[in-house]
């Protein structure tokens, strides 16, 4: 579904993106991990177009995204769901939804197929406590209720792929499980997910394949059960402590 190719990302003349190369299939959660600062938003934001990279190449579905703008890409597909949710504050939740909504539908068949129509109705069945709270202005809702809100607002403009940045940023231990509840549940839906994650306890749970970020590229990429048993990527890339390796995968993997 997703190559990206010895992608080079920049900020003026901070080279942030170094070589970055990874795959995501169709279908799946694919989980891409590292510690602040490695250039996972970074990513997030070239998969967009938000922030263009230099050099390389992104191939979505067939088709070659590397230079086109964000509407374009968006059309063909792809919705960010951004680190610090960014929810309108002045706008209900409805309106926050609506707004999202009204992107251009993208013609059946071919790279901007919609695998589902996530309309208004759909999403808010996903989101009961988004739709008790519909006349709720943005600014009025807890941490864990703008997460969803910015999870809606990205579904209902029908991705093919939803590119989840730090989903977890902030949020209680409560709300991280309800949060890794609707990645499950999108998953069985036929949407495919890219994560971008600090947190590898919680990733490791809901991802079907994982990259680990290091200085701006992927330095390593396997399953997610082979990932929490390395020990040495997990303290070294990750910052997990070795006292915590089993916990994490006490599930259904």
């Amino acid at each position: 579904m997703l190559t990206v190719t010895d992608l080079h990302t920049y900020y003026g003349e901070s080279h942030v993106l170094q070589g970055l190369s990874l795959t995501a299939a169709d279908g799946t959660v694919t989980a891409v991990l590292g510690r602040n600062g490695v250039g996972k938003t970074t990513l997030c934001r070239s998969l967009l177009g938000l922030t263009p990279a230099r050099a390389g190449r992104i191939v979505f579905h067939g088709t070659d995204i590397t230079r086109l703008p964000p509407y374009r890409i968006h059309e063909l597909g792809i919705s960010l769901v951004p680190q610090g949710r960014r929810i309108f504050p002045s706008l209900t939740v409805r309106e926050n939804l609506a707004i999202a909504a009204r992107a251009p539908k993208r013609p059946a068949g071919g790279a901007g197929a919609s695998r589902a129509v996530w309309d208004l109705q759909r999403v808010l069945s996903i989101f009961p406590r988004l739709a008790e709270r519909g006349g709720h202005r943005g600014n009025e809702l807890s941490g864990g209720e703008q997460q969803m809100l910015a999870i809606a607002r990205a579904l209902v403009a029908e991705p093919r792929l939803l590119v989840l940045d730090e989903p977890t940023e902030g949020l209680a231990p409560v709300l991280v499980a309800e949060v890794a509840g609707v990645i499950r549940r999108l998953r069985e839906e036929g949407t495919s997910i890219l994560l971008a994650e600090q947190n590898a306890a919680f990733a490791v749970k809901v991802a079907d394949y994982a990259h680990v970020m290091s200085k701006g590229r992927v330095v390593h990429s396997t399953d997610p059960v082979a990932l929490w048993n390395n020990e040495e990527v997990k303290t070294q890339l990750l910052g997990v402590p070795p006292s915590g390796a089993a916990s994490p995968l006490r599930r259904e993997l």
